[in-house]
């Protein structure tokens, strides 16, 4: 099993599927996200897909999504949907986290 740490190459870590948001613009300006072995979540900007990935455990990412879907962040966008990022994790990326294998 790979070792996946903060920090290495998102392009290093193998057999995942990045996940964007529905909502992210046309150029793909935005976070992806891949469930990883053992249920963490790395994450990665879609714009420097080959820059570092942060990986985060389960209950990190729950308290994230849970922080976007009460509106806690939606101060650092001009609006709810602003930058077309904004808003986009709906659920479905609760479902997708749900799909993957652990």
């Amino acid at each position: 099993m790979q070792h996946v740490y903060n920090g290495m190459a998102a392009t290093e870590i193998h057999g995942v599927v990045w996940q964007k948001s529905r909502h992210s613009n046309s150029q793909g300006a935005c976070v992806e996200f891949a469930k990883l072995p053992g249920g963490d979540v790395a994450m990665r900007n879609s714009r420097f897909p080959d820059g570092p990935a942060l990986v985060y455990t389960p209950a990190e990412i729950e308290a994230l999504l849970l922080g976007v879907k009460d509106g806690e962040f939606d101060h650092l966008v001009g609006g709810r949907n602003a930058g077309r990022c904004a808003g986009g994790l709906d659920g479905r990326f609760d479902e997708y986290l749900d799909t993957q294998p652990a």
